[in-house]
Parts: C-alpha cells; sequence; structure tokens
C-alpha cells in the first residue's frame, strides 16, 4: 500500500535535511511509474526514488542506483532536460497530505517536481517557474502547459503547510503502530544506518515489488503459454482436415488396378464405369466415377495421383498432427501446474518456441533521400530527420555551428535544423514554421500543441556512450505553441516542391 500522510512526514524529516542545498546530476527511469534522481550533496551522492505505482506510491532514499534501462523513457528524457544540474532549494509535504514539492533553481529559473502519493491518482509533474505541468510520469488530469492545482485535501489545511524539517528530525521519534515502522527500527536490525526509515521501507517495499514482479513474471507466462496452445489447437484442427480429406483416397490405389484392365471398355465421354472387384471374393460390381472430359488413359492417372496424396499425407501430415496433440498436451499441463503455484521446466522452452509469422519481403525501391526537406515561407531550408539514425547524422553530421536545431521539448522526436545563414537574423516566421514541424514530427503532436525548445547547433551535444539520437542541449531557448494547420499544409506544398 502507499505512505499515508505520517509516513511521508516522517520520511521527509529523516531524509530533507540531507537533501536540501543538494544538486541533481542525473535522472533515472528504472520502472514504468517510478524514477529515481541522483542528488550530489555534503559530500556523498543519494538516490532518492519517486514512485507514482498506484499499490506502492512513495518516496524514500536508496542505497545504491537501481537497474535502469537502456534508453531513457520520454519522461526521464524531460527530466534530465528540465531537471539536471538543479538545485534544490526546499522540500514540503503539501497541506499535510500525500503530496510533497521539490523545490529547486536551475540556471536561475525555478522548476518543481511535484510527487502526488495519492494511491490509485499518484503521479509526478514537472513545473515550470510559473507552475505550469510541463510533463508528468502517468497520464493524469493536466494536460501539458496547465497550470498545476493540487487536488482539493481531504485534511482542514485548505493552503499549503510548510513543514520545519529540521524540526521534525529532532523530535521524531518512532511509534509502533499498525502497518508503520516498529519503536525499535532505528539503530537496531535492518532500519540501522544514516536514514532507517529508507531502509526499511526499501526492504518493505522490495519484498512486495518482488512478489508482484513474480505474479506478473507468471501471469506473462500464462498468456504466452495460452496464446502458444491456442494457435496449436488451430494447427491440429487444419491438419485433421487435411487428413481427413486425403483419407477419402486410400482405396484409389485399389480402383485404379480395377480401372487398369478394363481401359478398352471405357467409351468416349463414359462418365462411369461398372467392374468387378477382384480384391473382394465376392467379386462385387464397383461404379467408378470418370471425368468424361479427359481419356482413359487420364483417368486412370487421376485414381493413381488421388492415391499418392493420400500416401503423402500419411507421411507428412500424420506426424505433423502427433507433434502438434503432444505438444499441446504439455501446454496444457504446463498451465495446469502454473495453477498449482508449480513452475515446470518446460515453460521457458514452451515459450521461447513460439512461432513467429513469417517476414514478407519489401519490393526494392530506389532510395531515398535523407532527410524530410521543406521550405520556410521566407526561404529558408528545413531538414527533418526521420529516425534516430537520420537524428543523429542531421545534427551531427550535416548541421553547420550556426544552423538552428529544434526538439519538442519532453517527448520523444524528430530533431529538426533550420539552415542559416552564417551571421544572418534568425526570421520570425522562419523559426515557427520549423518550430511545427518540430511539434508535428514528436509525439506532441497527438495533444496538438507543446513546447519546443531551439538551440544553435553549436549548443547541442551527444553524451559520451549514448545512443543515436540522444542529446544534451546548453543555452536553449522554448517556445510554445499549437499546431497551426495552415501553416502546416504550406510546408507540405513545400516538401512536395522540394522532393521534386
Amino acid at each position: 500500500m502507499a505512505l499515508t500522510t505520517t509516513e511521508i512526514r516522517e520520511v521527509l524529516a529523516e531524509i530533507a535535511p540531507s537533501l536540501v542545498s543538494g544538486r541533481v546530476q542525473r535522472a533515472y527511469q528504472p520502472h514504468p511509474e517510478a524514477v529515481t534522481l541522483e542528488i550530489r550533496c555534503k559530500g556523498k551522492t543519494l538516490m532518492l526514488y519517486c514512485s507514482a505505482d498506484p499499490e506502492t506510491a512513495r518516496l524514500h532514499l536508496l542505497p545504491k542506483k537501481p537497474l535502469n534501462p537502456p534508453t531513457p523513457p520520454p519522461f526521464c528524457q524531460l527530466l534530465r532536460a528540465r531537471l539536471e544540474g538543479a538545485r534544490i532549494e526546499g522540500i514540503e509535504q503539501v497541506a499535510d497530505d500525500r503530496i510533497v514539492r521539490l523545490d529547486m533553481q536551475r540556471d536561475g529559473k525555478p522548476v518543481t517536481l511535484v510527487a502526488e502519493l495519492t494511491g490509485r491518482t499518484a503521479n509526478l509533474m514537472v513545473l515550470d517557474e510559473a507552475g505550469a505541468v510541463r510533463g508528468q510520469l502517468r497520464k493524469g488530469r493536466f494536460r501539458t502547459g496547465d497550470t498545476y492545482v493540487q487536488p482539493a485535501s481531504k485534511t482542514s489545511h485548505p493552503h499549503p503547510l510548510p513543514v520545519d524539517l529540521l524540526q521534525l528530525k529532532e523530535q521524531w521519534v518512532p511509534r509502533a503502530r499498525g502497518n508503520s515502522f516498529p519503536s525499535t527500527l532505528k539503530g537496531e536490525g535492518k532500519g540501522e544506518g544514516e536514514f532507517p526509515i529508507s531502509a526499511e521501507l526499501e526492504r518493505r517495499y522490495q519484498e512486495r515489488d518482488e512478489a508482484r514482479a513474480k505474479a506478473r513474471k507468471l501471469d506473462a507466462i500464462k498468456a504466452g503459454l495460452r496464446k502458444t496452445l491456442k494457435r496449436t489447437a488451430k494447427r491440429i484442427e487444419a491438419l485433421e482436415a487435411d487428413l481427413t480429406k486425403a483419407e477419402r483416397y486410400r482405396d484409389y490405389n485399389r480402383y485404379g488396378e480395377l480401372l487398369k484392365s478394363h481401359l478398352g471398355e471405357i467409351g468416349k465421354g463414359a462418365t462411369a464405369i461398372t467392374v468387378p472387384d477382384y480384391f473382394d471374393a465376392a467379386l462385387p460390381d464397383l461404379v467408378l466415377p470418370l471425368d468424361p472430359a479427359k481419356s482413359p488413359q487420364g483417368n486412370l492417372d487421376d485414381y493413381f495421383r488421388k492415391y499418392k496424396k493420400y500416401q503423402n499425407a500419411q507421411k507428412a501430415i500424420r506426424p505433423r498432427l502427433q507433434a502438434a496433440q503432444a505438444e499441446a498436451a504439455t501446454l496444457r499441463e504446463s498451465l495446469a501446474a502454473l495453477d498449482r503455484d508449480e513452475a515446470p521446466a518446460e515453460v521457458g522452452n514452451l515459450v521461447g518456441a513460439v512461432r513467429e509469422p513469417p517476414l514478407r519481403r519489401k519490393k526494392e525501391t530506389a532510395p531515398a533521400k535523407p532527410f524530410l526537406r521543406f521550405t520556410s515561407e521566407a526561404g529558408d531550408s528545413i531538414l527533418v530527420g526521420r529516425n534516430s539514425r537520420e537524428n543523429e547524422e542531421l545534427t551531427f553530421g550535416l548541421a553547420r555551428s550556426h544552423d538552428l536545431w529544434l526538439h519538442a521539448s519532453g517527448a520523444p522526436g524528430s530533431h529538426v535544423v533550420l539552415r542559416l545563414e552564417k551571421g544572418a537574423e534568425l526570421r520570425k516566421e522562419s523559426l515557427l514554421d520549423a518550430a511545427t514541424l518540430a511539434l508535428q514530427y514528436s509525439d506532441l503532436r497527438k495533444s496538438g500543441q507543446g513546447e519546443v525548445l531551439y538551440a544553435y547547433r553549436k549548443h547541442v551535444r551527444k553524451p559520451r556512450g549514448a545512443k543515436p539520437g540522444l542529446v544534451t542541449v546548453t543555452q536553449d531557448k522554448r517556445l510554445f505553441l499549437k499546431l497551426d494547420r495552415k501553416r502546416l499544409a504550406r510546408l507540405k506544398e513545400s516538401q512536395v516542391r522540394e522532393n521534386n
């Protein structure tokens, strides 16, 4: 369960004195609904963990940096752009509620991280100096650019109440209560150390996270097994249908041998012939259908060819059917074992054995020109990358130091370069055209509005070891705009002319 207001107050009393005046060195997002801030303060580095998981929303310090995905998710990129290098000015619990504000200063401008640890509606939001939301971890009640308003408090305090953190830490005494921290926590057992509450929280929630991760993994395995079982059942059904169809030709070798003895008796255009069945001691008469459009030899060949189908089906289809039936039986047993909380050794192999559909061959086409190419209303050239590789090539291969570089703020998107003559003045319409393209070719396109950052190419750097397309920007400016459909249509027309 999420932290209570009292637990939040206690953990803040423990960690805030060490965090205030510290600087954010790096932001990480180890889980889809949690972030970690690496904060350098007073000769040491602390890892502040903020979770907006509806079931385990919390805030505390971690003993070490957690494992992180190789590519930072969009919200993590926003945090790095907005918070890295920021100095923590203060931390407060808002209105004695489950809301925490981290007020910071970066490049002389205020920036705030709000952690609403409110269970089902938990969220993390980045606010600018005007209090407008510039990004959020989970889809919430705000859009980018909306002014942040805290949710209605269930307490009697109508306004935010600053917490005297140093005084709280001096007066804090752990109190035994249900689902909280034991009175012997500080200085004993797993709670010992400089930050005993954080240590206890990490231990307790790690057990829950591991249990939930195990349950999710088990559910994923079950879902994979059910999906594989469904495919296997369809394959069995198709093989059985093919086998049933081939079974009709089981006696066609005998029919062909009988027909061979009476080929001279078949008249032109005959539709059937009656022959004695020499393979039966009673010598009953058999009526053999014929194709009137074919010769006697052609009809004979048909009978033997259909018998060959039966033989091939027995050789090819039946073993495949038996293998599919055995696979289905194993899948059902594996599912039953998982339902009994057992983990059969075959599970890993079965999930990995799911066959992917064959790749379709693409038609060979002439290589396309690199980048999307547009012309601004003022006649300036604008280039847009179409993927990570092109973004890298455009920014660090083609763009000159005096060209203008643009990108959607806090969202995945294309690199955009506005080509400028050296020493030329930046024209407003060209800037708006380039910013419109940066917005259009990013995830902000869905909302139709957002913030675009821009800087001269000389202020764009690639971090050491970073993947293609990932950059850091200094001396950037920001422009908030709504998508202008008329402007975009004109730019699309210029793209057609550029490519012709």
